[in-house]
């Protein structure tokens, strides 16, 4: 149905973000190789952005890339600053034109400049600066933070992600993902390894 990805890095990323004026970051599993430094396969890049700053993306990509909106498997181009989004439509793609392969995956978080809300809970929350984290120049999503986010529908690579990032989690890290898990998901199978 959707055209290939091309092969994305972070660093990839970072170079099409170069100018950005707004807070940006790598989310899914590029987020978690990070932390653990233990390399998986990827379909796709995820930079993610606030929910508040689609404009001010599409106006960074001008002239480079069309962005389109992918809300519930159906793709639309957002071909004006006028459209505003459906609350069901948590991510845009990133393609060149229509001919040529897509090339990011952009998360929308539900967060200000200054707090994050979790989208499946809004009683969870953090001050912005406390989910991210800098590597290499690049700012990652925290760990505990992408695994809470991958708890919901848990895939093989989730599982995988998983087993390889708990053990590496400091205990305050450790602990906010459980009581996370605790509150939106309760019974959640990993709560047992947490």
């Amino acid at each position: 149905m959707h055209s290939p990805w091309r092969a994305r890095t972070p660093h990839d990323a970072a170079a099409l973000l170069d100018g950005y004026d707004r807070p940006w970051w790598i989310a899914g599993g590029w987020a978690v190789e990070a932390f653990t430094g233990v390399p998986r396969p990827h379909d796709d890049v995820d930079p993610s952005i606030l929910r508040s700053d689609v404009v001010h993306l599409r106006r960074h990509l001008a002239g480079r890339l069309d962005v389109w909106q992918a809300d519930s498997g159906t793709l639309t181009p957002l071909v004006d600053d006028s459209v505003v989004l459906p609350d069901s439509c948590e991510n845009l793609w990133l393609r060149p034109s229509g001919a040529e392969p897509w090339e990011y995956d952009v998360i929308l978080m539900h967060a200000t400049p200054a707090t994050w809300t979790y989208k499946r809970d809004a009683r969870i929350t953090r001050p912005l600066a406390e989910i991210l984290w800098t590597r290499d120049g690049i700012t990652y999503l925290r760990p505990e933070v992408q695994l809470l986010h991958k708890a919901r529908v848990v895939r093989p690579k989730d599982q995988v992600d998983f087993d390889v990032c708990a053990p590496l989690l400091d205990d305050g890290s450790r602990a906010w993902l459980r009581s996370s898990l605790e509150l939106a998901h309760p019974g959640h199978r990993w709560l047992d390894a947490l």
